[in-house]
């Protein structure tokens, strides 16, 4: 392989990482557990943008604590699938496109 063609290469792996930074941060993913009492909004890189907790939810004197943090963590998890998912779609898309000598 010539210099000429990786360097080709090489710029066109850094462009391919830019856009998927951006994709990154552009991607938003949703996910609920408990039927929406607990709501978790998430970007590409797993950083939670927004956690909703419905007033039900927590408003109630006998209110179960242990299940709330339960309904919490499936939400997060849930959503991080999703962001798992929406990410890797995208990266095939993009590997689709490249000429890549193994990939084809």
């Amino acid at each position: 392989m010539d210099f000429g063609k990786m360097q080709e290469m090489l710029e066109q792996a850094q462009a391919m990482q830019s856009q998927m930074e951006e994709k990154l941060a552009a991607t938003v993913v949703e996910a609920q557990s408990g039927g929406g009492v607990v709501t978790v909004r998430m970007n590409g890189r797993k950083e939670v943008l927004r956690l909703k907790i419905e007033p039900a939810a927590v408003g109630s004197a006998g209110s179960d604590l242990e299940l709330l943090e339960d309904l919490i963590t499936a939400a997060v998890n849930e959503a991080g699938r999703k962001a798992d998912a929406a990410m890797q779609s995208s990266v095939s898309g993009m590997m689709g496109g490249m000429n890549l000598p193994g990939l084809e």
